[in-house]
């Protein structure tokens, strides 16, 4: 199993609009993500976001690229300040590969937690449209790969 984990694109600040949707840069930054990844041959099963504005355009962005087979969901246990334990057990017995668009602290905390079983632990800086793929195999979470806007083909 793969979880590719995607912090949402730069979103406008919430005095400017509070729904906080995508700001130009981000839409732009998320989609020339996405390109890399699928040029890259990155297929996840089911793209799954938190439910805000900024996660769920980040994922349809995302979901146009990967065509995932299983669709685009909105999930509990993705927001900010979520528990990422009672997350990690979801994957327990999980074959599937699966995209979580979220926030930060919480893949941060995921990352940590998964890799060390310590969620204050940071593994990884995450930026805004970056993905960090982690894998699972032999009973253990490894950190396989991360991509950023910085790293990847502009127009």
């Amino acid at each position: 199993m793969k979880l590719f984990l995607v912090q949402h694109g730069q979103a406008l600040s919430e005095s400017e609009d509070p729904d906080r949707p995508l700001s130009a840069t981000g839409q732009e930054e998320t989609t020339q993500v996405a390109a890399a990844v699928m040029a890259a041959g990155v297929q996840p099963s089911l793209i799954r976001h938190s439910g805000k504005t900024r996660a769920d355009q980040t994922a349809a962005i995302f979901a146009a690229a990967l065509q995932p087979p299983d669709g685009v969901e909105t999930a509990d246990g993705l927001k900010p300040m979520d528990d990422v334990e009672a997350l990690a057990r979801s994957f327990d017995g999980e074959t599937r590969n699966i995209m979580l668009v979220g926030h930060l602290p919480h893949l941060a905390r995921l990352t940590g937690f998964l890799i060390t079983g310590d969620a204050d632990r940071e593994i990884v800086q995450f930026r805004n449209s970056g993905v960090v793929c982690l894998g699972f195999d032999d009973g253990a979470w490894t950190l396989g790969w991360a991509v950023t806007p910085e790293c990847t083909p502009r127009d």
